[in-house]
C-alpha cells in the first residue's frame, strides 16, 4: 500500500477507485466496502483507493470534547487497511477551513482533479461536504457530469443492527471485547511502550508489563481483567491483562498493564501490542495482597484454559 499525504501530488493511476471515510475500527461495514472496491477495481482493470483524514473530524470541530475516543490509533488503522489490500491511501488534512468546504469543491477539486476517479463507492449513511450536504443522488448527479459511477454499499447487518463504530465503542464501553472483536472481524488491541511501575507484581509471583498509551484518544476499555494476547518482536504468547486502579494497592493510579505467560525477558522502553479476547472479571479489592495472589493464580489458570480452548476452534 502507498500512503500519499498530498493529493496534489498524486501520481496517475488506471481507473481508480475510490471511498471516502474516516474508518475508525476498519470494522466489518467497512471491510464490506474495501471488498466492494477491490472487485470493482478487478473488473474495472483499475486501483483501490481509500481517501481518509489525518485527524477525525470531532478532534477538529469539538476540541475541547474530551469523550472523542478511538477504536484504533491512525498507525494500526493504516496497518488494518493494508492488510486488507488497499494499494493507495489519501490522508487528507482536517481542519476547520477544510470541514467548510462545499461538497461540490471536494468532488470537484479532490476526487475529480486530483484523484482522477473512474468510480466512486461509498457507504449507506455516507454524506459529504459541509454539514454533511452532499448525498447519493448528489454524486451520482455529479458523476454524470464528470464522467464516474457512482454505487452505494448496503450497510452490513449482524443481529438486527448495522455495525458501526458506535456500536463497537459502547461494546468497549462495557468490557465486551467478545461482542467488539465479532463487530470489528478481529481482536481489539492496545499498543503502548512498556514503563517501570510499582513491582507489586513482581512481589505476588506475577510480573507484569506496564505499558504508556501515547494517544490520548485511544479508546481504552472497560476496567476488569482480560485474557489477552501479546504481541512481541513478531511472536505471540498469551497472557492476563488488567486496565484499571488495582484497588487493592493504595494510591495506585489507572494503568494498563499485562502478566505475559511464559515470558521472562527485561523489556522495558520497549513496544508491545496487546490483543484482548474476553473479560473474566470485574476488578475487585482484596483484604489483602495475599488473597490477591490466590486469586491471580486462580485466574491465569482459567485464562490459559480459555486461550487454549479459543486457539484450538
Amino acid at each position: 500500500m502507498i500512503i500519499h499525504f498530498n493529493p496534489f501530488v498524486f501520481p496517475g493511476v488506471k481507473n481508480p477507485v475510490i471511498t471516502v471515510g474516516t474508518f475508525d475500527g476498519v470494522h466489518l461495514g467497512h471491510q464490506k466496502i474495501i471488498e466492494r472496491l477491490k472487485s470493482k477495481a478487478a473488473e474495472l482493470g483499475g486501483e483501490t483507493v481509500v481517501v481518509t483524514f489525518d485527524q477525525h473530524p470531532r478532534m477538529v470541530l469539538a476540541p475541547d470534547d474530551d469523550s472523542v475516543k478511538l477504536i484504533n490509533t491512525n498507525e494500526r488503522k493504516y496497518e488494518r487497511l493494508r492488510s486488507a489490500g488497499i494499494q493507495h491511501l489519501v490522508i487528507l488534512p482536517f481542519t476547520k477551513e477544510f470541514s467548510q468546504l462545499p461538497w461540490q469543491t471536494f468532488i470537484k477539486e479532490i476526487i475529480v482533479d486530483r484523484l482522477g476517479a473512474a468510480w466512486l463507492v461509498i457507504g449507506y449513511d455516507h454524506r459529504f461536504g459541509h454539514d454533511r450536504e452532499g448525498s447519493k443522488a448528489d454524486m451520482t448527479e455529479m458523476g454524470r457530469q464528470y464522467q464516474f459511477g457512482v454505487e452505494e454499499v448496503d450497510e452490513f447487518i449482524m443481529d438486527g443492527l448495522p455495525v458501526s463504530s458506535t456500536r463497537i465503542r459502547q461494546a468497549l464501553a462495557i468490557g465486551n471485547v467478545t461482542e467488539a472483536n465479532r463487530l470489528l472481524g478481529y481482536e481489539y488491541s492496545i499498543t503502548g511502550k512498556v514503563v517501570h511501575g510499582n513491582r507489586i507484581g513482581h512481589q505476588l509471583g506475577f510480573p507484569t508489563a506496564n505499558l504508556e498509551i501515547e494517544d490520548k484518544y485511544k479508546l481504552i476499555a472497560a476496567n476488569g481483567v482480560y485474557a489477552s494476547r501479546v504481541e512481541y518482536h513478531g511472536r505471540s504468547f498469551l497472557g492476563m491483562s488488567n486496565i484499571g486502579v488495582r484497588p487493592t494497592i493504595n494510591d495506585s493510579k489507572f494503568a494498563v498493564e499485562v502478566n505475559i505467560f511464559d515470558f521472562d525477558n527485561e523489556i522495558y522502553g520497549e513496544s508491545l501490542t496487546v490483543s484482548f479476547v474476553e473479560r473474566v472479571r470485574n476488578e475487585l479489592r482484596f483484604d489483602s495482597l495475599q488473597q490477591l495472589s490466590d486469586q491471580l493464580k486462580r485466574d491465569k489458570v482459567n485464562i490459559r484454559n480459555l486461550l487454549v480452548s479459543n486457539n484450538d476452534k
